[in-house]
C-alpha cells in the first residue's frame, strides 16, 4: 500500500485478510448493516372500566355476559349448605305402581301438589323443599323472647363456667322449622324419640334429609355429641351467636357510622371462624351465617359488601351464590375510588383461590367476573405490585392451561374469560418485575397455545399481541418467544387473517421487529416460513394505498374547512404510517442475514415499494417512516450482486435521498449520507452527487460535531475523491481543513472515525496532491498524527474497563495506525 499508494475505500471489504479482528467486525456493522429500532405502539387505557371495551367485537353482541346488573339479598340462595359428597346410586329397576287406576279416580290415590309454601315437617325423611319465603333480617336469629331462657347459658357466671358436653348438646335446646333456637323441656329423651340436631340450616343434614338421632348405649349418633360437635356447639352459643346478634342490631341502625361497625363485626366474625378452623365448609351452621350476611347486601355499601364478599368467599360458597358474590365484587371494582378498599382486605387472595379451584363447565360465569375484577384492579399501580407478589402470573398460567382443554361446547365461555385474563396479563406485563415470572412460568408458550386455538377471536389476539409487543422488548422474554415452536408461522398466519385490524397488525409487526433485531437465527427462520415475503409485502402494499387515500382525504377536508373530519383522516393516516414503520423495520432487520439480504435485494416488489414510500412521503409528516426506509435501502445496498434491484435503480434512489439530505431532520440526513456512502462506490452515482452539489453539503456535515454524522460524511468523501477532478472541488470547499478538525476532535475517543478521516485525507493528498494542503494545515496534521501514533500518548485517555480498553487498542492498531503512517511518510 505504501509503494503503490492504493486508495482505501472504507465501504469495501478488506482483501487478503486471514481473519477478522473485533474491530473489523464492529466496523462492518457500523459502516453497512444496522439493526433498526422504533418505539412500541402506544396502548391507550380505557377511560372507564367495562367488561368488554368499546372497541371489542363483543361490545353490544347478543349473548355476551352483562356488565351492569343489580344485586339484592333475594338474588342469593337462602339455603347454602355444604354438600355431602355422597351420590345416590341410580335405581336398577323401574318402579311399578302398586295398583292400577282408572281414568276417573286417577287422582284419588296419589298425593296432591301443595297450593302454597310447604313448611318442613318435623321428623320427615324427605328432602326439604327449597321454596322459602323471604324473611326479615330480625327473623334469622333468635328474638329476645326466644333467648330469655338462654341468657344464663350464653353469659355464664363463675359457677357455670364449666359446661359439660351433655349440657350443650342436650335436647333442652331444640330448633323450630326455621332453625331458630328455642328452649325445650328439661327431661331426658326416651329411647324411641327422634330429635332434630340443633342447626341454623333448617334442621337438614348434609345429604338433604332430616337428621334422625337414635338413642342407645352403643350408638355413635345418639344425643351424646362427639367432641367435635361439642366444640362447635360451644363456639356457636358463646361466640358466634352473639356476633350475629350484634350484626343484626348494627344493621337495624343503617347509618353511616354503623357501616364501619358492620365491617368491623364482619372482620371479627371472619377472624373468629378462622381461629376456630371453621372457614371453608367445615361449619355445620354455615348456612345460617351466610343468610345473615346476604341480608346485609341490601344496605348497598361498597365497603360493607366487600367485607361480606370476603367472608362468603372464605366460607367457600358455590353455585348461584358464588356467581353473585363474584358479580358483587365486580361491581365494586368498576369504580377506581374503591381500589383502596381492595388493598385493605384479602379479597384478591380469595379471587385467586377461586381461579385455582373452579372449573369452566361448572362456574364459567363466576370465573368471568372474577378475572374481570382482577383486570380492573391491575390498572392500579399499587395493586399491580400486590398481584405480582401474590403470584397472579402463575395462577393465570394454570387457568390458561385449563381453558385450553375445555370442550368445544364451552369454548365460547372460555373465550370470554380469556379476554379478561389476557387483558390482566397485558397490564401485568408493564411492571418490570413481571418479566421473570412470565419466563419462569412459561406463560409465553401458553399464550401461543391460546393463539393457536382462538386465532379467529380478534379480542384475544389483540390482547396477546399487546403482551408480546411489551415483553419482546426485553432479551429474556424475546428469547422465550423465539424458542416457542412455530411462533413465526403463527404470527404470519394471524397477520393474514386479521390484515385489516390495524391495532393487531402493528403490534405483531413490532414483535417481529424485536425478534429479528436480536438474533440472526430469527431472521432466517422468519424468512423461511411459508409465504413470509408475500404476506409482508401484501400488508405493505395495502397500508401504503390506505395511507395515500387517507392523506388525500385529510387535505380535501382541510381545504373545505371541515376540521373534525380532516383531523380524523390525518389521525388515521398517521396510524397507517405506524404500521409501515414497523413493517419496514422488519425488512431492514431481516436483510442483515447474509443469506436473506441478497434475496431481498433482488425482490423487485420489495424495492419498488420502498422507493414508492420515499417518493410519496414527506420528511415533515413521516420522518420515522422515511428514516427506516432509508435504513432498509442502505442495508440492501450492501449486497452488490449483478441482479440487485438496488443497483438497477441506484440513480433513482440517489435522487430520492436528496429530500432526506436537505431536510431539517438530523436522523434523515444521517441515513441519507449512509446510503450515499454505499451507492457512491459506483461512478454514475459519484457524478450525480458532484453535478448536484451534494459534495458541498457533505463537507458541511463535518461540522456537525456528531461522531456518526462525521463518520458517514468521511465515507462519502473517501469515495468521491477517487476521481482527481473531484479532489480539487473538495479541497476548494475546505474539506482538508475540516477533516483535520475531525481527526483532532474525535481521534482519542473514536479510532474508527480517526482512521476514516485519515483515509479521506490520504485520497485527497496522499498521491502527489499534497499541494492542496496549506502549509499551516500540513504542520497541524503532522503534529496530530505524531501524537496519535505514539502508543503511550494515544491511549492515555482510555480509562475504561479492560475489555473496552482492549477494543480501543485494537481499533487504534488496525483502523488508524496503518493509514496514519502512510500520511506521515507522504507529508
Amino acid at each position: 500500500m505504501e509503494t503503490k499508494h492504493e486508495i482505501c475505500s472504507p465501504l469495501s471489504q478488506r482483501r487478503n485478510s486471514l481473519r477478522k479482528t473485533c474491530a473489523e467486525i464492529v466496523r462492518e456493522a457500523r459502516q453497512s448493516l444496522r439493526v433498526q429500532s422504533t418505539q412500541r405502539p402506544f396502548t391507550p387505557r380505557d377511560g372507564q372500566r367495562h367488561l368488554f371495551g368499546t372497541n371489542s367485537v363483543r361490545a353490544g353482541h347478543e349473548g355476551r355476559p352483562p356488565s351492569a346488573f343489580s344485586l339484592h339479598a333475594q338474588n342469593f340462595d337462602a339455603d347454602s349448605r355444604p354438600g355431602s359428597g355422597t351420590r345416590l346410586s341410580p335405581l336398577s329397576h323401574k318402579p311399578k305402581l302398586p295398583v292400577s287406576c282408572s281414568a276417573e279416580d286417577s287422582f284419588k290415590d296419589f298425593p296432591k301438589a301443595p297450593t302454597g309454601p310447604v313448611e318442613a315437617r318435623k321428623g320427615s325423611g324427605r328432602a326439604r323443599t327449597r321454596l322459602l319465603k323471604p324473611a326479615p333480617l330480625t327473623s334469622l336469629l333468635p328474638s329476645e323472647a326466644c333467648t330469655d331462657g338462654l341468657k344464663e347459658r350464653l353469659n355464664p357466671g363463675p359457677e357455670q363456667q364449666q359446661l359439660s358436653a351433655k349440657q350443650l348438646c342436650s335436647p333442652d335446646l331444640a330448633t323450630d322449622h326455621r332453625g331458630h333456637l328455642k328452649p325445650g323441656p328439661r327431661k331426658a329423651a326416651s329411647k324411641s324419640s327422634k330429635n332434630i340436631q340443633p342447626d341454623l340450616d333448617s334442621g337438614v343434614g348434609p345429604t338433604g334429609r332430616r337428621a334422625e338421632h337414635k338413642t342407645g348405649p352403643g350408638y355413635r349418633g345418639s344425643t351424646t355429641c362427639t367432641d367435635e360437635e361439642d366444640a362447635e356447639s360451644l363456639m356457636w352459643n358463646n361466640v358466634l351467636l352473639p356476633l350475629l346478634q350484634e350484626l343484626e342490631s348494627a344493621a337495624a341502625g343503617s347509618s353511616g357510622g354503623s357501616v364501619d361497625r358492620l365491617c368491623d363485626l364482619c372482620e371479627r366474625l371472619r377472624g373468629t371462624l378462622a381461629d376456630a378452623d371453621m372457614l371453608g365448609r367445615r361449619c355445620k351452621r354455615r348456612s345460617g351465617i351466610l343468610r345473615t350476611l346476604f341480608r346485609l347486601v341490601d344496605l348497598d355499601s361498597a365497603q360493607l359488601n366487600l367485607r361480606i364478599a370476603e367472608l362468603c368467599l372464605a366460607l367457600r360458597v358455590s353455585g348461584n351464590n358464588l356467581l353473585n358474590i363474584c358479580k358483587l365484587v365486580f361491581q365494586i371494582s368498576r369504580s377506581e375510588s374503591n381500589d383502596i378498599l381492595f388493598e385493605k382486605t384479602s379479597v384478591i387472595d380469595s379471587l385467586l383461590s377461586v381461579l385455582n379451584n373452579e372449573d369452566v363447565p361448572v362456574s364459567g360465569e363466576a370465573l368471568l367476573y372474577c378475572v374481570a375484577t382482577l383486570k380492573f384492579l391491575s390498572g392500579n399501580a399499587t395493586i399491580l405490585g400486590l398481584l405480582l407478589a401474590k403470584n397472579c402470573i402463575g395462577v393465570a398460567q394454570e387457568v390458561i392451561q385449563k381453558l385450553c382443554m375445555v370442550t368445544d361446547s364451552n369454548m365460547t365461555a372460555a373465550g370470554h374469560i380469556l379476554v379478561q385474563l389476557t387483558a390482566t396479563l397485558r397490564n401485568l406485563a408493564d411492571h418490570p418485575d413481571s418479566r421473570a415470572p412470565f419466563v419462569s412460568f412459561a406463560v409465553i408458550p401458553a399464550l401461543c397455545l391460546v393463539l393457536h386455538r382462538y386465532r379467529e377471536d380478534k379480542d384475544i389476539c389483540t390482547n396477546i399481541s399487546r403482551i408480546f409487543s411489551k415483553l419482546s422488548s426485553y432479551s429474556e422474554c424475546c428469547l422465550a418467544l423465539a424458542r416457542t415452536p412455530d411462533c413465526y408461522a403463527l404470527i404470519l398466519d394471524l397477520l393474514r387473517k386479521h390484515l385489516q385490524k390495524q391495532d393487531l397488525v402493528v403490534r405483531l409487526l413490532f414483535t417481529l421487529g424485536n425478534l429479528t433485531a436480536k438474533s440472526d437465527e430469527s431472521r432466517q427462520q422468519l424468512f423461511q416460513c411459508k409465504d413470509c415475503m408475500p404476506t409482508l409485502l401484501r400488508i405493505y402494499n395495502s397500508y401504503q394505498r390506505r395511507n395515500v387515500s387517507l392523506s388525500t382525504a385529510s387535505q380535501r377536508e382541510a381545504v373545505s374547512s371541515r376540521e373534525p373530519a380532516a383531523a380524523a383522516a390525518a389521525a388515521a393516516a398517521a396510524a397507517a404510517d405506524d404500521v409501515l414503520v414497523k413493517l419496514v423495520r422488519v425488512l431492514a432487520n431481516m436483510c442483515i442475514h447474509q443469506a436473506v439480504g441478497p434475496s431481498l435485494a433482488t425482490n423487485a416488489t420489495c424495492i419498488q415499494l420502498l422507493m414508492e414510500t420515499l417518493e410519496l412521503r414527506s420528511v415533515h409528516e413521516s420522518e420515522e417512516l422515511l428514516v427506516n426506509t432509508a435504513a432498509a435501502i442502505n442495508n440492501l445496498s450492501y449486497y452488490q450482486e449483478e441482479n440487485s434491484e438496488i443497483r438497477h435503480n441506484q440513480l433513482t434512489i440517489a435522487k430520492l435521498m436528496l429530500k432526506l439530505l436537505l431536510s431539517s431532520s438530523m436522523d434523515a440526513m444521517l441515513e441519507a449520507t449512509r446510503v450515499y456512502g454505499n451507492l457512491s462506490l459506483h461512478k454514475d452515482v459519484r457524478d450525480f452527487l458532484m453535478e448536484n452539489k451534494v459534495h458541498k453539503f457533505v463537507v458541511t456535515l463535518l461540522d456537525s460535531k456528531r461522531a456518526e454524522m462525521c463518520f458517514s460524511a468521511c465515507g462519502v468523501l473517501t469515495n468521491l475523491t477517487l476521481e482527481p477532478p473531484n479532489r480539487v472541488c473538495l479541497a476548494l470547499e475546505g474539506a482538508c481543513s475540516k477533516l483535520v478538525d475531525c481527526l483532532r476532535d474525535f481521534g482519542p475517543a473514536d479510532w474508527q472515525l480517526a482512521g476514516q478521516a485519515c483515509q479521506a485525507l490520504w485520497n485527497l493528498i496522499g498521491h502527489g496532491s499534497d499541494k492542496l494542503l496549506h502549509t499551516e494545515e500540513r504542520e497541524r496534521l503532522l503534529e496530530i498524527l505524531a501524537v496519535y501514533s505514539d502508543e503511550e500518548e494515544a491511549l492515555k485517555w482510555t480509562q475504561n474497563e479492560d475489555d473496552e480498553e482492549d477494543f480501543h487498542r485494537a481499533c487504534w492498531e488496525s483502523e488508524f495506525l496503518p493509514v496514519a503512517h502512510k500520511l506521515i511518510k507522504a507529508l
